[in-house]
């Protein structure tokens, strides 16, 4: 970041970011010379038409392709690890991988898979999923993935709308000691998705059996060209590269396009400049191929790190399955979620008292906002002397409105920054732009990494609708935000889920971080629930095994929250319940529990993890005074 700042005539973070944001074109053209994007035809010009968001012309007459960039270091050098929950060890060298790809993608290109064709991966977060990725995308294919732990009826949901013609599974996963079984999974969203003209089966799983009732299953290795050269084919700058979904939890997931050009310039500079990645790093992300931070995290190749994957539930041996391989494997920087983070704080286990972290520089934060209190555990239970960034973008864009900063201090529940390029702002209800209000995260200016479009959207209605009808012209994301006086961003929830008792609007994030400050209780959900012609808030806590839910913890609770917040943040019905439904990846559903609460059905309940939750919600006799 010095150095690119230094390069550009800026002495500071600030000068830098107002260039970057009015000056956008010289900005992200500077960028991607920093970063060696390299383009297979140069552009016509940088912008056209930067009064838009859809219809912006980003690098037009460019021809690229993501994976060239990502695949661009040679070497002996080891371009992934993958580390199972079993035990599991594999490595893969920078050229093992190029050598993987290049016969990987003659193979599809014999089965007939074409330029913007798609590609589906049902696979859990292993090299494979990598390799088929930088196949598919090498030759101008699309790819797009879920999890393994997504049912076949959420995988139906996504891929069936997208038609893909190859898809890749495995035989069976890892899951907190359990072996799972896919075949019967794999064999439903194979059978029910016809455009599927074969299915390739990883044996992830070695002691499983890989018979699948399908003709056209095949196994990897029979899949697999045998030798190959590597190729890339010439496409456009917003030629589409992935098929994201959102979370679905309020009905069919929208198919999100994204593109190579707009991907690689901005997951580039957030790896580069704003997390500092070079060749020396050994790069992880907690995630599974169902996230965008997987997205987010194979681009790290594209820097020369070292991409460390896992796959299986985090908090297996006691939690120290994560910590063990960061030791092992000499993790420089470490990412996940907000929730493991508060979850790992609940344990007995304090990292920098057992293990050795002399690599470990970073920690990143993402999926919901990151309490204060889960700032002072990084510090005290990890490292003093780590650089922590909180990180909030999303799905929507494949990547970060706000995020860390190296040159910058960390401040205790704060994002340090907005990123380089995105012109965000917090707006009040008028459409103004406000410092130290709570209001709406919007971005004002075109950025290159908004997607291409919806799938199946051909007058991008439902682009529109999604993020651009609150203020007009404007990228709206639903994110209910501040904007600090030193240029930070503390987020304090979703805008769907924010709460209006009296017409006040609060944000969910604000009353967590005010409850699961108490040693009692693991987590909480708050929603709004209509009462007398207004809202009250009505919060749910999961608490500590043997601790009970007694007039004296609720006093304190709600104390509290009094204290440190306003009167109107204070629940007016405080309920203990087993567990808080979450989506895939960890968020918690806000609008899902106020549906169950007002007898509303909740659509599309594959998309979440647990959905069985939601029947502790149901029929309260607590809600009904």
């Amino acid at each position: 970041m010095f150095e690119f700042m230094q390069r550009q005539g800026f002495d500071d973070y600030g000068a830098l970011y107002h260039w970057s944001i009015n000056e956008s074109p010289a900005f992200w053209h500077a960028l991607r010379k920093f970063c060696g994007i390299e383009m297979l035809r140069e552009a016509d010009s940088i912008l056209a038409r930067p009064g838009s968001f859809i219809d912006a012309g980003w690098f037009e007459g460019a021809e690229i392709n993501f994976a060239s960039h990502l695949l661009r270091h040679t070497g002996d050098r080891a371009a992934i690890i993958f580390c199972g929950e079993d035990g599991t060890r594999q490595e893969l060298s920078r050229d093992a991988l190029r050598d993987s790809v290049a016969r990987l993608a003659k193979s599809m290109r014999a089965r007939g898979i074409r330029n913007g064709d798609r590609v589906a991966g049902y696979l859990p977060n292993c090299p494979e999923a990598i390799i088929a990725m930088l196949a598919t995308t090498s030759i101008g294919a699309i790819w797009s993935s879920c999890s393994p732990d997504f049912g076949s009826t959420g995988v139906i949901d996504r891929f069936g709308q997208i038609e893909p013609k190859l898809l890749f599974a495995p035989n069976a996963y890892w899951y907190n000691g359990k072996k799972c079984d896919t075949r019967t999974s794999i064999v439903e969203v194979a059978r029910s998705i016809p455009s599927i003209e074969q299915t390739v089966i990883v044996p992830f799983v070695q002691s499983a059996s890989v018979d699948v009732d399908l003709p056209s299953a095949i196994l990897w290795d029979d899949f697999l060209a045998a030798s190959a050269e590597l190729s890339f084919a010439a496409v456009p700058f917003n030629h589409p590269l992935y098929v994201m979904y959102s979370s679905g939890t309020t009905g069919i997931p929208k198919c999100i396009v994204h593109g190579h050009g707009g991907t690689l310039l901005q997951q580039s500079k957030e790896h580069v400049l704003h997390t500092d990645v070079t060749e020396q790093d050994t790069l992880f992300y907690f995630t599974t191929c169902g996230w965008m931070m997987w997205n987010w995290l194979v681009c790290g190749l594209g820097s020369g790190a070292t991409i460390l994957l896992f796959d299986g539930a985090p908090f297996f041996k006691d939690a120290r399955i994560l910590w063990e391989i960061a030791e092992r494997e000499g993790i420089s920087i470490f990412g996940t979620s907000a929730k493991y983070i508060s979850a790992l704080a609940n344990t007995s286990l304090r990292p920098n008292n057992e293990f050795a972290l002399p690599k470990l520089r970073t920690i990143l934060s993402t999926g919901s906002p990151l309490a204060p209190e889960s700032f002072d555990f990084v510090y005290e239970a990890i490292g003093d002397d780590l650089a922590l960034a909180s990180i909030s973008g999303g799905t929507d864009i494949l990547s970060c409105f706000a995020l860390g900063n190296p040159l910058l201090p960390v401040r205790r529940g704060e994002l340090q920054c907005r990123g380089l390029g995105m012109a965000v702002e917090i707006f009040n209800d008028e459409g103004q732009p406000v410092v130290g209000e709570h209001g709406e995260l919007v971005c004002v200016k075109p950025f290159p990494s908004v997607p291409v479009g919806f799938w199946n959207d051909p007058d991008n209605t439902r682009y529109q609708a999604a993020y651009f009808e609150r203020f007009p012209g404007v990228w709206a994301h639903g994110d209910f935000a501040e904007l600090t006086p030193e240029g930070g961003v503390v987020i304090h929830g979703r805008s769907d889920a924010v709460l209006n008792p009296g017409g006040v609007r609060i944000g969910t994030a604000e009353i967590y971080r005010q409850v699961e400050k108490l040693d009692e209780v693991l987590e909480s959900i708050a929603i709004g629930q209509n009462w007398d012609d207004d809202i009250r808030v009505v919060l749910f806590v999961v608490l500590k095994e043997g601790v009970a839910l007694d007039d004296e913890l609720i006093a304190r609770i709600r104390t509290s929250v009094r204290d440190n917040t306003t009167p109107r943040h204070v629940p007016a019905k405080i309920i203990a319940v087993p567990e808080i439904p979450r989506t895939k990846s960890g968020k918690i559903v806000e609008l899902a529990v106020r549906s169950v609460v007002h007898g509303e059905m909740v659509k599309n309940t594959e998309a979440l993890a647990n959905p069985e939750a939601l029947a502790h919600y149901q029929d309260l006799a607590e809600l009904k005074t």
